[in-house]
């Protein structure tokens, strides 16, 4: 799924125009990516949650040569998948064709996605 693809999708399930979806997206997007600049966390319930590592820097070698290369402290960005996510990915395609996940008919409350969207 593409960027597009996310602003489509709120067109056609919000009704908002093309210009406020892009406006939307691109404001949640910088501002994921301006907490992490920061260092900070992020947290998106029934998805998952960003977290920023800090890598201390080490003494490496150049395989080749075998001459010791000093490697800056680094900080990375680790994604890790909510359970509610996970369990969705991980169910049996029979079960992922419309079909709810309890007697109730509530399928964990997601809402469809759109159609020509790609998941």
């Amino acid at each position: 799924m593409l960027k597009s693809d996310i602003i489509n999708i709120l067109v056609v399930k919000r009704g908002v125009t093309q210009k406020q979806a892009e406006s939307s997206v691109e404001t949640i997007f910088e501002s994921m990516k301006t907490a992490l600049c920061k260092g900070e966390n992020i947290e998106i319930r029934g998805v998952g949650a960003f977290h920023v590592k800090h890598y201390d820097g080490y003494q490496g070698r150049n395989p080749k040569t075998g001459e010791v290369i000093p490697v800056k402290p680094k900080r990375g960005i680790l994604f890790r998948t909510g359970k509610e996510l996970r369990d969705r990915v991980n169910r049996p395609e029979d079960e992922v064709d419309g079909k709810p996940d309890d007697e109730s008919g509530n399928d964990s409350g997601a809402p469809p996605v759109a159609a020509g969207g790609a998941v």
